[in-house]
């Protein structure tokens, strides 16, 4: 009981809200095109600062996801570089839809959908091996949101969805 009281004193408040108002979002994400909630959850966490971040607050990009090929909107961050171009979204939803798309249908990515739907820790490491984040840290940092705030049991209990067929 005293370990589960420290562990609930150290949570961040905002981040808990984060995941109460878009884990039924990650876990559709999940069965439409494969990519664990946990994943999705702790990515949208860290790229957006549970959703505080100007990109996410102003642009509703919850993931970083940068111009490559993109029609629509966009704004200018410095982020490794200064002046650099992302994605503008209406709402929330369509920056995790499109989250699950560059995942899906991008070929330096294909390998990760034969990981198992629950494996986050092969997720993570894979999404750094492909370079998503330059930070070295970065698959620790997902590990470690998805640990701490037990994400994987969104994965455990969704597994299985297989609407997209994608590129893997």
């Amino acid at each position: 009981f005293t370990c589960l009281a420290a562990q609930a004193q150290t949570r961040n408040k905002q981040y808990e809200s984060y995941i109460k108002q878009y884990r039924k979002l990650a876990v559709e994400e999940m069965k439409k095109y494969r990519i664990p909630a946990s994943i999705t959850l702790a990515q949208g966490l860290l790229e957006s600062g549970a959703g505080q971040s100007v990109l996410a607050r102003k642009s509703n990009n919850h993931f970083g996801i940068k111009c490559h090929s993109w029609e629509g909107d966009r704004t200018y961050h410095d982020d490794d570089e200064v002046s650099e171009c992302f994605r503008v979204y209406k709402k929330v939803s369509d920056s995790y839809e499109d989250h699950s798309i560059f995942l899906s249908t991008g070929a330096r990515y294909a390998f990760l959908f034969k990981f198992d739907q629950t494996d986050y820790i092969s997720w993570a490491r894979g999404l750094k091996r492909a370079g998503y984040a330059t930070n070295p840290a970065y698959a620790d940092k997902l590990i470690n949101l998805i640990e701490s705030y037990g994400l994987d049991r969104f994965d455990r209990d969704n597994a299985g969805g297989t609407r997209y067929a994608g590129v893997h």
